[in-house]
């Protein structure tokens, strides 16, 4: 009888990193970035800061100031860890709610609340005017990304694409078309997963049978691995590592951050429905600002007064920008148009015309 030989084609192994344990207590060594006070004190405050806009642009979508907004509440270490990470002349492409690394990279808050206020001016970043706006249709950024980072390549310039991805979004095929062309070209592209375990009402384990999302990218031969995505510190170590790695011509980098949207996945949604309070509960022990919290008040780095101080801070930032917002007057129906065709054809010169009759009926 003939025996046939087996033998393993390929072994892989998703490694999974971390810094700080859930009370902010170091697990290893830490990164040499680490030893950089002001630098730790700035992502702990616009962590703060992206959560105080965050609660500020809740109230305003309930008082009828702001349309639908998608709320970043537990996500906070994930984003300012990446823009943490970033050259000012990489090239950002994010979901919809990456306030923290868009705040990080110098994007105004009130150009935030214009975006989801429905004026496009929002999407107008004067300080890094490279980087894309939101992306709401899910999964469609990967392919753009893809191509920004191919556009380097032919260039030869020392910048990376960074695209972030929620986990719903490795379900769709634009995400597996963008990594296997970033894999085969070998591309200077970074993709952050955020894995926040729903996709709307959808929880991962509905969503693949995959053990983790980061392993979706060894069918593309690109390297992954996983983070604590609610240790800002790791975050931050492990998003460089890739991107320097990148520059150097090493090739793309899979980085699936685990955290939690504790908030609704929107504020048309009502979480209440699919999940349990048990669940958000949980999450909110392990959340990131008062871990990053406690690491710098256990090191001496920050006290009771500084805390009040920032509070106050980030108050009158939000303050300040819900008062532009408020203040801007708003776009005439012709920015729907203006800016399509180099010369509007007569059907698209109609639709003008009787949007201008409509805004002018609507006072």
């Amino acid at each position: 009888m003939l025996m046939s030989a087996h033998a393993a084609a390929a072994r892989f192994e998703i490694a999974r990193r971390a810094c700080l344990d859930v009370d902010g207590n170091p697990v290893g060594p830490l990164p040499q970035f680490a030893q950089d006070v002001e630098l730790l004190r700035r992502m702990y405050r616009m962590m703060v800061l992206a959560r105080t806009f965050d609660a500020k642009a809740v109230n305003l979508q309930r008082t009828g100031k702001l349309g639908t907004y998608p709320s970043c509440l537990g996500q906070e270490a994930t984003h300012v860890g990446v823009g943490a990470a970033m050259d000012p002349c990489d090239v950002l492409f994010t979901v919809y709610r990456e306030i923290g690394t868009k705040f990080w990279r110098g994007v105004d808050l009130y150009r935030v609340l214009l975006y989801w206020g429905g004026d496009e001016r929002g999407t107008l970043y004067d300080r890094s005017p490279q980087d894309f706006p939101f992306c709401i249709p899910i999964g469609s950024q990967m392919p753009q990304a893809a191509g920004a980072a191919l556009a380097m390549q032919i260039r030869g310039e020392r910048r990376c694409a960074l695209a972030f991805v929620g986990d719903g979004g490795t379900s769709q095929g634009a995400f597996y078309e963008a990594l296997n062309f970033a894999g085969a070209r070998a591309l200077p592209l970074v993709c952050v997963i955020v894995n926040n375990r729903w996709a709307i009402s959808v929880p991962v384990e509905r969503q693949t049978a995959a053990q983790t999302l980061a392993q979706k990218a060894i069918a593309a031969g690109i390297p992954a691995l996983q983070v604590d995505g609610n240790d800002v510190l790791i975050v931050r170590d492990v998003v460089g590592e890739a991107l320097d790695r990148a520059r150097a011509g090493g090739g793309p980098t899979v980085i699936e951050a685990l955290t939690y949207r504790i908030a609704d996945h929107t504020t048309s949604d009502d979480a209440t429905r699919y999940r349990s309070s048990a669940q958000v509960q949980a999450a909110w022990a392990c959340e990131p600002i008062a871990r990053m919290q406690r690491f710098l008040l256990a090191r001496g780095l920050w006290d009771s007064r500084a805390e009040q101080e920032l509070k106050r801070d980030c108050s009158e930032q939000v303050e300040a920008a819900v008062r532009q917002y408020l203040a801007t007057p708003k776009q005439s129906t012709d920015a729907m148009f203006d800016y399509l065709l180099a010369e509007a054809p007569a059907a698209l010169q109609i639709q003008r015309d009787q949007a201008r009759r409509y805004a002018a009926q609507r006072g």
